[in-house]
């Protein structure tokens, strides 16, 4: 027999709370204390844990979930599930700790990794960075969050899930001052004229938008922006400094963002004011080496400034804790880590100009509210405009802990989205611990080169998108989308992989299996026969070929590459075994065995079908038309065979062409 007693001196700091180990017991066992008003970190491990409460109360939060406890309470949590305990009460929570491993367990639940943190109660809120209105959208933005968010919003929908896609026009950049600065017009007739055609640039390439915030011309945002800028300042995290900013040597102008470039601080790279593309690190302009101006092109100079700021070195913690919540990529990670190594951070979230919102304090007349703390704020405000259509009680000053927010964002947006947000969160509404995943992607090139809007290198989405053509687009992107290096588009790449892929293998197969259904089974779906090994093979690898695709697309594993590389693997298997069949198809004796061979290549057909729904909406509903299974609103939980009897209408039928034939297509550069 062990007996273990609870004792304050074998404690010790574990997961930000007090922990002890007791010895000899057949599991890992411990005690955990957590002293009135502490939380514990949010983590997540391989065995199996039990916790047994037997003094205090509080809460236990689990993937999202809060579970109230008091003594007696034992609460188990399943592999890999995120776990806190908080202690809300006036005296210590002690709890019994029991842990052990259990490696088949495990493997189930990381295989079922979407679905474990998949609560279909939980309203998901997806938001694509607001793009810059001062051009049209080009294939690098496309291959990035839109069409990544689109394809995420549509599986979980598919799984059950209540989730929206959100992104809008990030109106009041200082990009769109330059840019309508070049083309003699108002920043805010720029603004309307490209929010407009981005708009329309996202439904070419069928990127659903649930809701679409023009930051300039929503009447109740301004206010709103106000209002949650003015509870930073409350929170005491924000307050008035005066420190060296950069202006312009002849002109005095106030210098930030694109308006000065130099050497960044932290990679020694060229950079422009306030973030570096390349190491994704921010900066305060006045650090940068040897600064430029870039409107006199002449060396800035330092001239104090009274501005707002945030000292977000302060928030190194409160980061850390918020990236063990929720997915936070450990590219994501290090640059926090990179960021929180220096001793002083402190941000401006101000600045002086006369395009923007300007804050309700007047403490720094003629400065306007930085856009980027400002989009921190645009994201609870567009789900509160949601909710008013839907008729949802959602309000942008009261967020609520259900929420699950997902954020897709290019790599030199990352500062922003994975440090500075949570830290306001934290100021704005520290009652709120926001649940949010991150999905990060790096440069898509051109012809080796940057997309840039600003210097118009670019293939634009209205060059390429047609109904007919933007099937073959989305694949291509999806197929090539920079997730974790800088990938390549090149126009022959393209071209080339459509025709092999997409015509000669998706279609030919398609095609060839019509023609075929139409010659032996008069276009009608067999009934499947007698089955040989050969046949069960294909079956189980037809299911192994689905569950790679579902955790391609889950929230977990979420990566477009691979998702586009199992849907042609379907088709592969498909045509080897095609191929295979083909010897003994036209045999009188063999029959039997070959209707249940066109079966399961039918059966693999619609599995298509219904996997390609996420990334290729509108191909895979043409597809599942021709084979008789028009519903795709659910995911499939196995490969099924069509039913026998269906009209089956693939002979014949063009799902694909490159490039469309209404002109020709060229990556257009400008100076």
């Amino acid at each position: 027999m062990n007996v273990s007693v609870f004792a304050t001196e074998d404690l010790h700091q574990a997961f930000g709370i007090e922990m002890s180990s007791v010895e000899s017991m057949s599991a890992g066992a411990g005690w955990g204390r957590v002293a009135p008003g502490v939380t514990s970190d949010p983590h997540q491990h391989d065995e199996t844990e039990m916790f047994v409460v037997v003094a205090g109360t509080g809460w236990v939060v689990f993937d999202g979930r809060r579970i109230r406890v008091e003594p007696g309470t034992v609460c188990q949590f399943e592999p890999f599930e995120t776990h806190v305990v908080e202690n809300d009460g006036d005296v210590d929570l002690v709890f019994f700790d029991l842990y052990w491993r259990d490696p088949a367990l495990a493997a189930r639940t990381a295989a079922a990794g979407a679905a474990r943190r998949r609560f279909p109660e939980r309203p998901v809120f997806v938001f694509s960075t607001p793009p810059t209105p001062n051009g049209d959208l080009h294939l690098g933005h496309l291959s990035g969050p839109y069409l990544g968010a689109d394809a995420y919003v549509r599986f979980q929908r598919m799984q059950g899930t209540e989730a929206w896609h959100l992104t809008g026009s990030d109106d009041y950049q200082s990009y769109v001052v330059e840019c309508a600065r070049r083309e003699e017009r108002e920043p805010a007739r720029t603004a309307g004229h490209y929010s407009a055609e981005i708009a329309a640039t996202l439904r070419l390439m069928d990127i659903e938008v649930d809701q679409y915030t023009a930051t300039d011309q929503d009447p109740g945002y301004r206010d709103g922006l106000r209002g949650y800028f003015s509870k930073l300042v409350d929170s005491g995290a924000v307050d008035v400094r005066q420190a060296d900013a950069l202006v312009d040597a002849e002109t005095g102008a106030y210098l930030y963002e694109v308006d000065v470039s130099g050497g960044c601080p932290g990679c020694g790279g060229g950079t422009s004011g306030n973030i570096c593309e390349e190491c994704g690190e921010p900066n305060v302009c006045v650090d940068l080496v040897d600064p430029r101006s870039n409107r006199s092109q002449t060396p800035a100079k330092q001239q104090p400034v009274p501005r707002f700021v945030l000292p977000l070195h302060e928030f190194g913690k409160e980061v850390t804790d918020h990236h063990r919540l929720g997915r936070v990529p450990a590219r994501l990670r290090e640059l926090a880590e990179r960021v929180f190594a220096r001793t002083d951070l402190d941000i401006p979230v101000t600045h002086p100009s006369n395009w923007g919102v300007a804050p309700a304090e007047t403490t720094v007349d003629g400065q306007v509210i930085w856009v980027w703390p400002e989009m921190s704020y645009g994201f609870l405000h567009g789900i509160e405009a949601l909710g008013g259509r839907l008729g949802r009680d959602w309000r942008a000053v009261a967020p609520e802990q259900d929420w699950k927010l997902v954020h897709f964002f290019g790599y030199d947006n990352s500062f922003y989205h994975a440090v500075l947000y949570p830290a306001l969160y934290r100021s704005a509404y520290p009652e709120w611990n926001p649940d949010i995943d991150y999905h990060v992607n790096e440069f898509y090139l051109l012809e080796g080169g940057k997309f840039s809007t600003s210097r118009r290198h670019a293939v634009w989405g209205k060059q390429i998108l047609r109904p007919e053509t933007v099937d073959a687009v989305r694949y291509y992107l999806s197929l090539t989308r920079p997730e974790q290096q800088r990938t390549n588009f090149e126009l022959e790449a393209y071209t080339e992989t459509v025709q092999r892929v997409l015509v000669d293998g998706w279609q030919g197969w398609l095609n060839d299996l019509g023609a075929r259904m139409a010659g032996q089974y008069d276009g009608i779906a067999p009934d499947a026969g007698v089955w040989t090994p050969e046949h069960t093979a294909f079956l189980n690898r037809l299911g192994i070929r689905l569950a790679a695709v579902a955790d391609s697309l889950g929230q977990d594993g979420f990566s477009l590459n691979r998702a586009a590389a199992e849907l042609d693997g379907i088709v592969v298997d498909a045509r080897r075994f095609a191929e295979a069949e083909a010897r003994t198809a036209l045999i009188a004796d063999w029959s039997d065995e070959a209707r249940t061979a066109v079966a399961l290549e039918l059966a693999a057909a619609q599995l298509l079908a219904r996997a390609a729904a996420p990334v290729m909406p509108r191909f895979a509903a043409r597809l599942a038309e021709a084979l008789g299974t028009a519903d795709l609103s659910s995911w499939p939980s196995q490969v099924e065979l069509v039913a026998p009897g269906t009209p089956i209408g693939l002979a014949n039928q063009s799902y694909f062409v490159a490039l469309p034939s209404d002109r020709p297509l060229a990556a257009e550069t400008t100076g």
